[in-house]
């Protein structure tokens, strides 16, 4: 896809698609007219096939008109768009009987121009925006949003990890509370001794006598 830009608004061209211009105009008249963010809205709910050429030729155009002409995307709108036929390849397939049908390859060249919207339509939008939330506190609060998402996303996995340290410390606790029991086991066994010794020790007093 080649790219160009010229003029006072932007432009996007891509040469020699794989498709009829017939089809691609069907495309066009629907987004021609419209704000560039209606217009991918549109194309990309379009069920025609003819739609994924278009809206990468107004991604393209939309990128031209910010990098090179320092116009922002929200004010700008389709202000031209056509189709012009390139080269028809001719192709064919034999039938039964000798027959021949003949089988047109056709291609396009698809152009696409932005222009920014006039000073009065522009404030006439925001205040539109603003009056039903689409301005820019609706772009600030879907911000803080992907914010929110994005800070939540990187806290699951330290929560994952408290998670398994505090299912190691408990068998760490019970392997420690075994210890003890041995060692009390350990403490009983010799005084138990010693009373037996003083149990034995009367016996030879008592044959003395």
């Amino acid at each position: 896809m080649a790219t160009t830009t010229s003029g006072p608004g932007a432009r996007a061209t891509a040469r020699y698609l794989h498709t009829s211009p017939y089809k691609i105009r069907q495309v066009l008249q629907l987004v021609r007219g419209l704000p560039v963010d209606d217009a991918e809205r549109l194309l990309q709910l379009s069920e025609k096939d003819a739609a994924d050429d278009v809206l990468k030729v107004l991604n393209s155009a939309v990128a031209n008109a910010e990098h090179n002409h320092e116009l922002p995307a929200d004010e700008l709108f389709v202000s031209g768009a056509w189709a012009d036929e390139g080269p028809t390849r001719k192709w064919g397939q034999a039938r039964a009987r000798g027959r021949y049908f003949r089988i047109r390859k056709r291609t396009t060249h698809l152009t696409i121009v932005l222009e920014r919207f006039a000073v009065d339509e522009l404030e006439d939008r925001r205040r539109r925006e603003e009056a039903s939330g689409r301005g820019a506190a609706a772009a600030q609060r879907s911000r803080a949003e992907r914010v929110r998402r994005s800070r939540a996303a990187q806290a699951e996995p330290e929560l994952e990890e408290e998670e398994e340290a505090e299912e190691i410390e408990p068998e760490e606790l019970a392997a420690a509370e075994v210890e003890p029991e041995e060692l009390a086991a350990a403490e009983v066994e010799p005084e138990v001794e010693a009373d037996d010794e003083t149990e034995e020790e009367p016996e030879p007093e008592g044959e003395e006598e």
